[in-house]
């Protein structure tokens, strides 16, 4: 059997000794983890050995790697990825899909969104569509319309919330946290790194300044018109994916946070109504 190029396998250690580090892991702890030795979890991360698949599998379990980067490890040592991509239009995502429709449909008339791994909407309820359509107006949603760039950057959307400077900074903490496995990936770094050096840098380092310490969630606070609605969201993901588009999607479905908020929007739908 010919042997692993080194040019492969040193891909693979980096790759390995790159999760490490992020996962705050020796060498030690991790080869206990994946149930090999100290000695070849050395020579996997410096090339001077290959490692089978089932290698490959175990080390990205332990080290609770993101599906698409466990594909990218595998095909670092030479190997198929074995986590499937689909869209969400595909047939083999059928019922997925309609369990997101399910839920989407089920919130209104509140609104929820499902977002993808950088913070893109990929499927909208009508409540969303309208909330959104009321802060944009008269400008469309853009295509694809990115939650982060609408909240962080100038623009409608953003000088109609009415708390920016506490929601700013809790924001781009959320999606350092929300991101899949604990890492940002490359294009979402990018953007909260571009974000965060703008021209508001000051703005998102600070610590949100008005939030009370009995406060359970930081409130969204936006401006329709001259009515003032404060919304807290619930953010939902897939259970056991083994799909790289279903652990990358989450749902986050928008709650009332007081009654008058509940009743404002219910008379602002009620209203547009035929």
């Amino acid at each position: 059997m010919a042997s692993t190029p080194v040019a492969t396998r040193s891909a693979f250690g980096d790759l390995v000794r790159y999760w490490r580090r992020e996962r705050g892991l020796s060498q030690l702890e991790l080869a206990s983890a994946a149930m090999t030795t100290p000695r070849h979890m050395s020579f996997l991360e410096t090339g001077r050995s290959g490692p089978s698949r089932d290698m490959v599998l175990r080390l990205s379990v332990a080290l609770d790697v993101p599906l698409r980067d466990r594909n990218g490890m595998l095909l670092a040592a030479g190997f198929a990825p074995v986590y499937g991509e689909h869209d969400l239009d595909d047939p083999a995502f059928a019922v997925v899909h309609a369990a997101l429709q399910h839920m989407l449909v089920n919130h209104d008339p509140l609104p929820a969104v499902v977002l993808d791994r950088q913070w893109n909407v990929v499927r909208a309820n009508e409540g969303a569509r309208r909330l959104f359509g009321a802060l944009l107006a008269p400008d469309p949603l853009p295509e694809p319309a990115n939650v982060l760039r609408l909240v962080l950057q100038p623009g409608r959307v953003r000088d109609a919330v009415e708390n920016w400077a506490d929601v700013a900074p809790a924001l781009l903490e959320r999606a350092r946290r929300e991101a899949v496995g604990g890492v940002l990936d490359v294009a979402t770094a990018e953007l909260v790194l571009e974000l965060r050096n703008g021209a508001d840098a000051a703005a998102f380092a600070a610590a949100p300044r008005t939030i009370g310490p009995l406060v359970p969630v930081i409130d969204l606070h936006v401006r329709v018109g001259e009515t003032v609605l404060r919304w807290f969201s619930v953010v939902s993901t897939i259970g056991t994916p083994v799909d790289v588009t279903a652990q990358e999607l989450r749902l986050e479905a928008f709650f009332p946070s007081d009654a008058g908020t509940e009743a404002a929007w219910r008379a602002m739908v009620a209203a547009l109504e035929p």
